[in-house]
């Protein structure tokens, strides 16, 4: 444990270094704390020794370890009250009666990671725990439909689909129904398995463009598999955090946000607001993961917000609480 005036040194390391990215010297700490350089480089010096603090090779200042953003979150960080023009953004999402569960969570996220300037990422429940209820094709001219799937957790899914000149607005008609009829029910990640083995054969013998009409389909559902349920935004906002301006890193970082595989690992279990720091996450050493379960009408995700190990996280915490507490209100 430390001592009062290491513990208030730290914090103010910290804070300093999450705003400005830059080392921090004792100079720059002796009249805020009331101490002479002397006291503050001998503070510094113990802070270092215990893994708290870690010097750079550019500067004589120091910046927090992992182990000293750890101490700082478990133990000295206060939670930050949302400030009205946060909190006004968040509460026109919540209000608007018109958007579904789903859209209101991911529009939220949107906001927060403009606001933070780091990434967001929106989990919902599993493909499997989506279930088929309707499928609908709407005309929009003589050539282009758009599909819309509808599961039982009230998730609404469209794609636009171009069909060929060969292929008429019945035959259109005609597989949807069909395609109705033999897969409500189905978990929507078996559904591209149906489609293959049980209704193809079926479209086959009484809609003579079978082939194209099963290809668009089967695209669609795939495409609503692979991407209903993961939504990432502000990926570009790693480029922006000066911690991040080695293009090895970059391409590093990006390519693990497309990583479907890697972005899964990010779902929390846990009910409360969870941050993981550096090596704590799976995602990557350099950064932070900072993520909560929501739950709601029986349908379960998880929100995160991902950026550097120099994170508000006194803020993001508050505004994923805010997110928790108006879900569904």
């Amino acid at each position: 444990m430390i001592n009062e005036r290491q513990t208030e040194l730290l914090k103010r390391i910290i804070e300093d270094y999450i705003k400005t990215a830059r080392p921090v010297s004792s100079k720059s700490l002796c009249e805020i704390m009331n101490c002479s350089s002397a006291t503050i480089r001998n503070e510094m010096a113990t802070l270092e020794e215990i893994g708290f603090l870690e010097k750079t090779h550019t500067s004589s200042g120091r910046i927090p370890s992992e182990k000293g953003y750890r101490y700082y979150v478990d133990y000295i960080m206060k939670p930050r009250e949302m400030n009205g023009e946060d909190m006004l953004k968040l509460q026109t999402i919540f209000q608007n009666q018109t958007l579904a569960l789903n859209d209101a969570i991911v529009k939220s996220m949107e906001i927060i990671s403009e606001l933070t300037n780091y990434t967001s990422i929106v989990l919902g429940s599993s493909s499997k725990e989506n279930r088929i209820t309707k499928v609908e094709v709407i005309p929009l001219n003589e050539f282009q439909f758009i599909a819309i799937v509808v599961t039982d957790k009230g998730h609404v899914e469209h794609r636009n689909m171009n069909m060929p000149d060969t292929v008429s607005v019945d035959e259109v008609k005609q597989t949807v129904e069909l395609i109705n009829k033999l897969i409500i029910g189905t978990p929507i990640d078996e559904v591209s398995s149906k489609l293959e083995f049980e209704v193809k054969p079926v479209i086959a013998r009484y809609v003579k463009q079978h082939e194209v009409l099963y290809n668009a389909f089967y695209t669609a559902f795939s495409d609503f598999t692979k991407e209903a349920n993961v939504k990432v935004t502000g990926a570009k906002h790693i480029l922006m955090q000066p911690e991040f301006d080695n293009t090895k890193k970059i391409r590093e970082i990006m390519n693990k946000f497309e990583d479907q595989n890697m972005i899964n690992h990010i779902k929390e279990e846990d009910n409360g607001i969870n941050i993981y720091i550096g090596s704590e996450n799976e995602f990557d050493d350099d950064v932070t993961v900072i993520k909560t379960k929501y739950s709601l009408g029986g349908e379960e995700g998880t929100i995160a917000l991902i950026g550097p190990k120099r994170m508000e996280y006194d803020r993001v915490i508050a505004l994923l609480d805010y997110i928790k507490q108006n879900i569904g209100l």
